[in-house]
């Protein structure tokens, strides 16, 4: 009932997923992500388990592959799954059982997988990745909102629209970017919007927030107000 893209970007090694759906609060049950360890998304009829235990066997340095086959043999119920895992050095593997709806299926490229279900057409999960293809001068972020919009050009899911998510992290175990829209008309669209309005401060403000290496982060509000408008200067002239 759901399509989703994840993808590591090779310029920063951030990992994200971005995944829309006709259902209610897509975010809050498809899309896992740990930082440094890599992404799982679980779909169709959805097992959370295959999110919690996947990262858990990430962590423990197992691959996409043995992943997945894990998952799957532990779940009765996993010919009405689809799962798909990438790790953090971009390594791939996904399962889509027999009893998912059509049209279902999963690709993959360099730095990133794609699978949905319950869709309009193969050509979702192709746009999808052209798109993205396409997309590589766009901030991450973009690129994979820009992936979903072309999917969604292509068909998206068949019974329409509902909601988005993006969910990304970076080198910290807290996310660099997440984003939800649990319940909108035109989800990907206000995925998008609420994007923009993330790059006005939260984009600028988050290289002050505690880290592993620096613990405190920055707390003077003076130096964090500085570099803030600092950093918005910086990225305004950069788009003139």
């Amino acid at each position: 009932m759901t399509w989703s893209i994840i993808a590591r970007d090779a310029a920063t090694g951030e990992i994200g997923i971005a995944v829309a759906t006709r259902f209610f609060a897509v975010g809050a049950r498809v899309p896992y992500v740990a930082a440094g360890v890599g992404g799982i998304a679980t779909q169709a009829l959805v097992n959370p388990y295959y999110g919690i235990d996947g990262l858990k066997l990430l962590r423990a340095g197992r691959t996409p592959c043995d992943i997945v086959e894990t998952l799957i043999a532990a779940d009765a119920g996993h010919q009405s799954r689809q799962v798909h895992v990438m790790d953090a050095g971009g390594r791939v593997a996904a399962f889509t059982g027999n009893q998912c709806v059509d049209w279902c299926g999963h690709i993959k490229g360099d730095g990133f997988s794609i699978a949905g279900n319950m869709l309009a057409a193969g050509r979702v999960l192709d746009d999808t990745a052209n798109a993205y293809i396409a997309g590589a001068n766009l901030p991450f972020a973009q690129r994979l909102i820009t992936a979903m919009r072309a999917g969604e050009a292509a068909g998206g899911d068949k019974r329409g629209r509902q909601s988005a998510a993006l969910l990304i992290h970076g080198d910290e175990e807290w996310s660099a970017l997440d984003l939800r829209v649990d319940d909108h008309p035109d989800p990907l669209a206000e995925l998008e919007r609420l994007e923009q309005v993330s790059r006005e401060r939260w984009v600028h403000f988050r290289k002050y927030l505690p880290t592993r290496s620096h613990p405190a982060g920055i707390t003077d509000r003076e130096i964090i107000d500085a570099g803030i408008d600092a950093s918005i200067e910086a990225a305004t002239a950069g788009r003139k």
